[in-house]
């Protein structure tokens, strides 16, 4: 696939619909509507946007918070499903990249998880975030490394994280070394303050520069009454404010519009492509940049699972047959021996 010289990209701030994940995933679809008339060829949403982001676990105690987490395990997304289905032919439709963060029920677990679906609606990556963030571990599994890769897309190699794992140096350098075109970053927004939002400026700025690629960052937005309805403790609900950074970043560190960080809207932006040789010719960070020889990351990408069935070499009735004295014959015990030690192995 010949490189595209330049992208138009989106990033939406846009609030979920707290009631439904039909409801939100409308929001999804309309939006995805409104960036492709805008001739945007990527468009990025907010971190876990599908049903919404379990923002009730950050200000409410565990004994408390059942009822809500109940809600979100019957609101969240399978993968496959006809939610699933739905983006695929809106990308398909209007020919246009969609990542978008969901809550992915997977049987009796939930986890975040970043979906990419290609310009002609293909699902070309499905990942989970590798360690979920303080109160989130009480919400979600953990992911694997299977997930951290770059994939070929329409608008060019894309390589995604959520929120905090950006905070990982080695996650971000496993897709700094697969070479990303365009980083995807999605964090929750309306929380914590403007903190949140100065240290995520602060994260994604730094990566576009070590990647020496461009990032599309999206953030969510809570309004008045969302943050009410969440809890009614008008100091719980400073911590469901500020944190918005929604934001389209250079190789060279610079916004390329100014972001958002209040209220809903959309950014929309043009992405010279060249950038990305004019700031890797200067410093290559997997590339003459790196010192492989003395530091360079190991990674497992295997797909982990609770069960993995495998067949086993079995004994014949030869390699257990005594003799007539009531000894075994000594050269099947070696055999046997050496099968039980594979069998004793640990699991690869």
């Amino acid at each position: 696939m010949e490189k595209k010289t330049s992208v138009r990209v989106a990033a939406a701030q846009i609030a979920p619909d707290l009631t439904s994940r039909e409801k939100t995933l409308a929001r999804v679809l309309e939006t995805i509507r409104e960036a492709a008339a805008k001739g945007a060829e990527l468009i990025v949403f907010p971190e876990t946007f599908v049903p919404w982001y379990p923002y009730f676990s950050f200000v409410l105690p565990p004994v408390l918070s059942g009822k809500e987490h109940v809600r979100l395990y019957e609101e969240a997304v399978i993968v496959p499903s006809a939610a699933t289905d739905a983006v695929s032919a809106a990308a398909r439709e209007h020919g246009i990249v969609v990542v978008l963060g969901v809550n992915e029920r997977d049987h009796g677990s939930l986890y975040n998880a970043q979906l990419l679906f290609d310009a002609d609606g293909t699902l070309i990556l499905k990942r989970r975030k590798i360690t979920p963030t303080f109160h989130e571990r009480m919400i979600w599994g953990q992911g694997d490394a299977s997930g951290l890769k770059v994939v070929d897309s329409a608008v060019g190699r894309l390589g995604a994280l959520a929120c905090w794992e950006h905070y990982n140096p080695l996650a971000r350098y496993a897709l700094m070394a697969q070479h990303e075109d365009i980083h995807i970053a999605q964090f929750p927004g309306s929380m914590v303050g403007p903190i949140f939002a100065d240290q995520m400026e602060v994260t994604i700025r730094h990566h576009a520069l070590e990647s020496g690629c461009f990032v599309v960052n999206a953030t969510g937005w809570l309004t008045d009454e969302q943050i009410t309805s969440i809890t009614p403790d008008a100091g719980l609900q400073k911590a469901l404010r500020g944190g918005c950074m929604t934001a389209i970043v250079s190789p060279e560190g610079k916004h390329v519009v100014p972001p958002l960080t209040e209220g809903e809207g959309l950014l929309i932006a043009d992405l010279d492509m060249s950038l990305i040789v004019k700031r890797k010719r200067m410093m290559d960070s997997v590339g003459h940049y790196a010192r492989p020889e003395l530091l360079h990351l190991v990674m497992d990408g295997r797909a982990t699972a609770p069960m993995v069935a495998t067949s086993q070499p079995s004994f014949t009735s030869a390699e257990a047959r005594t003799l007539s004295d009531g000894e075994y014959d000594t050269s099947s015990d070696r055999d046997s021996d050496q099968r039980i030690a594979v069998l004793r192995s640990p699991a690869r």
